[in-house]
């Protein structure tokens, strides 16, 4: 039988190996050595694993070895996308590619588009074909490594598989395995058979996917691939989910859902997590159904989010823009050079240097009314951009006001008029509408804070201190036993993106509750300040105090990590029994994220 933990243990092992030999080897070896991590190998770990490419990143820059530099890109590509940071592998796909073309690398521009294709399928099943053909081309005309063509092929079959054209994805399909059985590919071999069956299972020819599905299997599980393993599982679950099998789609899917959880494989987490709840839902066992179900909403908001769609929309965008642009330069050049060579040829030595210093002077002048047209058109660009983003944002804001402020409000107006209804209604229940009347009250000054951060596109320092203000002088008539103090040592015209001073208030709001409902403290002071390029907030308590290690986090802390990480920033909470806590929680002021 299969032991995960072995050979998870082992694979780390290797890639724990290869760190250790940054002190032995010259940088260019250790970048070699890297570089040469296999695919498999390098998903095992992917956090330790973009710790590499950085690296890598960083020895190529400084030995100025471009073609080095441009893997080092594709490989930190990798390591993002399987972490479910979809711009950020984007990006470095992009990255690669400006390097592959400035060195004229056929083949590893080939490739990077293939992979680009791949990256962008979610978002743009069209691009994305055209960006994987095109790549393909260029594999096919330079006659390049059969490898290539079999990965790609591979993947362009699941691309006709999502636009449903299944015959075209089996032709696709079965190339790859040819080649990959050519080349003894044990990687290609299993993925173009996990494709062909995926494939099979939409034609319900069950029993040719079963036994496509089980020879993958038994091909990973020799190679130790663990993440090609989790893929089987996934394969098999979706196999038993269309047979209608439930307790065996079951199985498998919870199977994946280990193993991807345990190696943060989260896309491969999120398809386990929908699957097992929709097997549940099948079954009629509705209570794991909905148990699953908000393990998959939680998921599935962290990796596919407003932001980050709106971010790879942004990068595809520049990068179209600036491939339509080169293109054009290209023709312009072209036609010049067509005129200047025909000018030579018919005009006397004379009248060629005086062409061709007047042809200098004019293509010096096009060229900067050129650039200066292309920097209009992308001024141009990003205003419409944030202009429909911020009518968006209104909008969202307007409707959150109008529309579920205004029935928060009813609720609580029916709830007080509930109160009143009867002299009969016992305390208990009056109690109980008091409670329900605070908690919708509490939901309506939420809505309140976000659409204040919603309808500006910058928060200022000035903002966060009259907000946070305004909560501890709330606090001051619920608690009237406790002091506040809020000091700040900061420019109030520093300004935050929405996103960072909405997540910021939160996190500070979080901290002074959780002081005020266990700390028993008699003072809190809140403190805004800057240090170099940081913002800095500290909420001290002289409360009762606790011992970090003896208590279990509960979901406010784990919130308010969550929060921080969103933005970059850091956390950190310092308590002693009987002396207090301080939790303080620092941004950069340097590099906000966009949140647009």
């Amino acid at each position: 039988m299969f032991s995960s933990s072995v050979i998870i243990g082992q694979e780390k092992n290797y890639l724990d190996h290869i760190l250790a030999k940054e002190n032995t080897l010259s940088s260019k070896e250790f970048l070699n050595t890297i570089l040469k991590i296999k695919y498999d190998k390098a998903l095992i770990d992917a956090k330790k694993y973009l710790l590499l490419t950085e690296k890598a990143e960083q020895i190529a820059i400084k030995i100025d070895d471009k073609k080095s530099l441009a893997k080092a890109y594709e490989a930190k590509s990798l390591a993002y996308h399987f972490s479910s940071k979809t711009e950020l592998s984007i990006a470095n796909n992009l990255k690669a590619i400006k390097i592959y073309k400035e060195i004229n690398d056929n083949e590893s521009l080939a490739n990077t588009y293939i992979n680009l294709g791949w990256k962008i399928k979610n978002s743009d099943l069209d691009k994305a074909i055209f960006y994987m053909n095109k790549g393909i081309k260029v594999l096919e005309i330079n006659n390049l490594k059969p490898i290539d063509l079999s990965g790609a092929y591979n993947n362009y079959g699941v691309l006709k598989h999502r636009k449903k054209q299944l015959d075209s994805a089996l032709y696709f399909h079965n190339k790859s395995l040819k080649l990959s059985i050519i080349n003894k590919d044990s990687i290609g071999i299993p993925f173009a058979q996990t494709h062909i069956a995926q494939v099979y299972i939409k034609q319900r020819k069950f029993k040719e996917a079963e036994k496509k599905l089980e020879k993958s299997l038994e091909i990973r599980k020799k190679r130790n691939d663990i993440y090609g393993i989790t893929d089987s599982f996934l394969y098999l679950g979706d196999l038993y989910f269309a047979k209608k099998e439930f307790n065996s789609s079951l199985k498998y899917f919870k199977k994946a859902e280990k193993i991807a959880n345990k190696n943060s494989y989260f896309p491969l987490k999120k398809y386990a997590t929908e699957y097992i709840y929709k097997s549940y839902e099948q079954s009629k066992d509705f209570k794991n159904a909905f148990k699953y179900y908000k393990i998959y909403s939680q998921l599935k908001d962290s990796v596919l989010n407003k932001n980050t769609n709106s971010k790879i929309a942004e990068l595809k965008i520049k990068f179209e823009t600036n491939e339509k642009e080169k293109e054009i330069t290209e023709q312009k050049l072209i036609i010049k050079n067509r005129n200047l060579y025909t000018t030579l040829l018919a005009a006397a030595l004379i009248i060629l240097i005086i062409l061709s210093l007047g042809y200098y002077h004019r293509y010096q002048f096009k060229k900067k009314q050129l650039q200066k047209e292309i920097a209009l058109k992308d001024a141009l660009s990003k205003i419409k951009i944030q202009n429909r983003l911020q009518e968006q944002r209104l909008r969202i804001s307007r409707d959150l006001h109008d529309n579920i402020g205004s029935q928060l409000t009813f609720i609580i107006s029916s709830i007080d008029n509930l109160k009143y209804i009867s002299k009969d209604i016992n305390n208990n229940f009056k109690s109980k509408l008091t409670s329900i009347s605070a908690f919708t009250g509490d939901t309506i000054h939420q809505l309140r804070d976000t659409i204040w951060a919603m309808n500006k596109s910058e928060i200022s320092v000035e903002d966060l201190h009259a907000r946070i203000l305004s909560f501890t002088e709330k606090a001051k008539i619920a608690v009237t036993s406790t002091n506040f103090k809020v000091e700040y040592d900061i420019d109030k015209n520093s300004n935050f993106s929405s996103l960072m001073g909405m997540n910021i208030f939160r996190v500070i709001q979080e901290a002074i509750n959780n002081a005020i409902k266990y700390a028993e403290a008699k003072n809190i002071t809140i403190k805004l300040s800057k240090i170099a390029t940081n913002f800095t907030a500290t909420i001290i308590d002289d409360g009762i105090g606790f011992e970090i290690y003896e208590i279990d986090f509960g979901n406010g802390i784990s919130n308010m990590k969550k929060r921080m990480n969103t933005v970059n920033g850091f956390l950190k909470i310092d308590s002693e029994k009987k002396k207090g806590t301080k939790i303080t929680l620092k941004v950069s002021l340097k590099n906000t994220p966009n949140d647009v």
